[in-house]
């Protein structure tokens, strides 16, 4: 398991420093919106990575700006650790309490507090869930783009603190690319506004900054998305392949072809009978991977754009090319597709959902690469993905009730991750870098690159309170990490460079 905390701070707080804590809480905030209770507190020990858990000292859940404001002065005055929390939906650890820290529940911040349809934005709260603004601005023909798989339950802050993606992003962008506007307060309690209404401004780009930061840096506590038309037709093809390589290559060739698919995915074998099991998308059972593409536009425009992509996958080999045959079908096929992680529950009692990204053209190189990993682990892994935009969510699958898997499915986790990185790609394309990845950052990254993101850390966040031990880890871990990772003056994949 990831070891213990190793930032700075002082993890553990005495009674008399907690009951100080919660004195002056009390004295801020109504007494419903404290949890101070272990019982109580145990909801908000993990996010949706939940092998990784801990306690915080306790749970404030702010109704306004102004009252989060006012917990993080009294927090910035104790020395107190604060983690800020959404829908609690993400996969890298990153809102997993700091022991004895305050944990921030921005739940009740869940209003939409303007749609305006002819600016095409609306201004949110960060509590509100993604497929809820979509929902609001359907009556005007719009939607919000990015769709993670989550949307259904996942917050807009947390979705800007992850820089989150999801089916669409490869043809709409991520979050980052969605986004106008950001009000947040750092911990000292200042409120900041960043971006706005035109679409350049003086001075550095602290909009992208702030985005995908994963509370490091501040709490965000309004967004103002862009919201687009709803493409007026969109269609689905299934492509089936007796070869998961062979299905590696279709996704290559068809960005190649330049075309710019609304979504590209790709599921192997085990997710597929994983996913039709459990949603009957009608996938087929008997193929080693499918694809699915979706274009959208204009009518005729869709209908040359399937073709081509038909073509082009039967040309790479597909054992079945299909449209879907109506809308209802066509939800099916992304049903499928986007139930595939819950599906997972059938197929055993854990998994461990990966998060990185390739460059496409090494696709079908890296998934020869996960299986072999997956044989010599001795864990199934299956391969669900942003095929589009080579961003991989392997699904490793163990059993945490026996001894030893789950050490088997962090060290594996962390192999495929490495992996990304030795053949050009990254250690995260959405779920952010959190607890769960903060090893594999010294792979991906050179001390000097490290410390000067500390110092971006500092220059927002001087005493370092803010969600501490994420995503940036200190030298002397990375020191400790290299010297156990080196065999024989090599480092693991290096012979990828040689294949």
């Amino acid at each position: 398991m990831l070891d213990a905390f190793d930032d700075r701070l002082d993890p553990t707080f005495a009674a008399t420093d907690r009951a100080a804590l919660i004195g002056r809480l009390r004295r801020v905030l109504p007494a419903e919106r404290l949890i101070v209770e272990v019982e109580g507190m145990r909801v908000y020990e993990s996010d949706g990575l939940a092998a990784y858990r801990a306690l915080p000292g306790v749970v404030v859940l702010p109704d306004d700006a102004a009252q989060v404001q006012t917990v993080l002065k009294v927090c910035a005055e104790l020395g107190v650790p604060v983690v800020a929390r959404g829908a609690g939906t993400g996969l890298s650890g990153g809102a997993l309490p700091f022991p004895g820290c305050v944990l921030l529940s921005l739940a009740r911040l869940n209003q939409i507090l303007e749609l305006d349809p002819d600016a095409r934005t609306a201004r949110v709260q960060p509590g509100v869930r993604n497929l809820a603004i979509s929902q609001a601005a359907a009556p005007h023909g719009l939607f919000y783009a990015p769709d993670p798989s989550s949307q259904i339950a996942c917050s807009i802050g947390g979705n800007v603190a992850e820089n989150a993606g999801g089916v669409h992003c490869l043809k709409y962008g991520l979050t980052v690319h969605n986004i106008q506007e950001l009000e947040m307060v750092t911990m000292a309690g200042e409120t900041l506004a960043i971006g706005g209404a035109a679409l350049d401004a003086p001075g550095f780009d602290l909009m992208a900054l702030m985005t995908g930061s994963e509370g490091l840096l501040g709490v965000i506590t309004e967004v103002t998305v862009k919201l687009l038309p709803a493409p007026v037709h969109a269609q689905v093809l299934l492509a089936a392949f007796a070869d998961v390589g062979a299905a590696g290559e279709a996704v290559a060739a068809i960005i190649a072809a330049g075309i710019v698919p609304a979504g590209l995915e790709m599921m192997d074998s085990l997710a597929l009978t994983a996913a039709e099991t459990y949603v009957h998308a009608g996938y087929p059972l008997d193929a080693a991977a499918i694809l699915l593409c979706e274009i959208d536009g204009a009518e005729g425009d869709v209908a040359e754009g399937l073709a081509r992509v038909a073509a082009i996958c039967q040309g790479a080999g597909a054992s079945e090319v299909r449209r879907a045959r109506d809308e209802a079908e066509r939800a099916r096929f992304w049903a499928g597709r986007k139930g595939a992680f819950p599906a997972m529950g059938r197929m055993a009692p854990d998994y461990y959902c990966i998060d990185g990204t390739i460059p496409r053209r090494r696709l079908a190189q890296v998934l020869v690469e996960i299986g072999r990993l997956s044989d010599v682990h001795g864990l199934p892994v299956a391969n669900v993905f942003h095929a589009g935009d080579g961003n991989l969510h392997p699904l490793i699958l163990y059993d945490a009730g026996v001894a030893g898997q789950m050490e088997r499915a962090e060290t594996l986790g962390g192999a495929i991750l490495e992996l990304c990185v030795a053949v050009g790609g990254t250690i995260t394309g959405e779920h952010g870098v959190g607890r769960e990845k903060i090893n594999q950052m010294c792979v991906q990254f050179t001390g000097e690159e490290i410390e000067a993101f500390a110092a971006i850390k500092a220059a927002f966040d001087p005493a370092g309170l803010l969600n501490p031990g994420k995503a940036i880890p200190t030298l002397a871990r990375c020191a400790e990490f290299g010297a156990m990772h080196v065999h024989g003056g090599e480092l693991p994949f290096a012979h990828l460079d040689r294949l």
